[in-house]
């Protein structure tokens, strides 16, 4: 079975606007997903990039011009500027880690869930309720949120660097089994192509 390494933010709004595509993309491939949520300022700053807030104001402008299209094209709900954002990505990522280790529910939909609370729903990913809420909608028992810290922040960190010895340097960021790389949600056609020509 095919693997594909997803690297990302459950903050980034890229990784929100790809929706389903990459799950969908899997299942047509028969390829497995492994979700590795990370700490997305710490690799830009780890790989040569820069975190939104002190880009230049001609690339935060595009940046929120870019944004707004995709959200229109992709007819998803989107908040340009949500009640919170930036905030502690750690656990919901924790929780996530934690749910696909202990199997059961969907891991697509629960990473879904995390970021659509953040984007459409003016929800805190950081807060304990709307953490066990999103895994308890995608099938898993609520109460990892409690039981996989350990774990969980033991690989949050090491998702990190696994990220930066790949190559991702970014979020959303798909990596196949044999390294072909893809960054953004709007490179998931050239990755459903490549698995295509296998």
């Amino acid at each position: 079975m095919a693997q594909i390494t997803y690297y990302f933010s459950t903050i980034s709004p890229y990784a929100y606007l790809a929706g389903s595509r990459l799950e969908d993309i899997a299942a047509k491939h028969g390829a497995n997903i492994v979700y590795k949520p990370l700490d997305v300022v710490t690799l830009f700053a780890r790989t040569g990039g820069t975190a939104p807030k002190d880009r230049h104001p001609a690339r935060q402008e595009y940046r929120i011009q870019e944004l707004h299209r995709y959200a229109a094209i992709r007819a998803m709900p989107f908040n340009l500027h949500p009640a919170h954002w930036p905030t502690n990505a750690a656990p919901s990522s924790y929780a996530l880690i934690a749910a696909q280790r202990a199997g059961g529910g969907d891991v697509g939909a629960l990473a879904r869930g995390y970021l659509r609370a953040c984007w459409a729903e003016e929800r805190d990913i950081a807060q304990d309720d709307v953490v066990r809420d999103c895994l308890e909608q995608a099938g898993f028992d609520p109460n990892l949120a409690n039981s996989g810290l350990l774990l969980g922040a033991e690989e949050y960190s090491a998702n990190l660097d696994d990220a930066v010895a790949a190559g991702a340097f970014g979020s959303p960021f798909y990596i196949t089994e044999d390294d072909q790389r893809f960054w953004g949600q709007d490179r998931l056609e050239m990755l459903d192509y490549v698995l295509s020509s296998k």
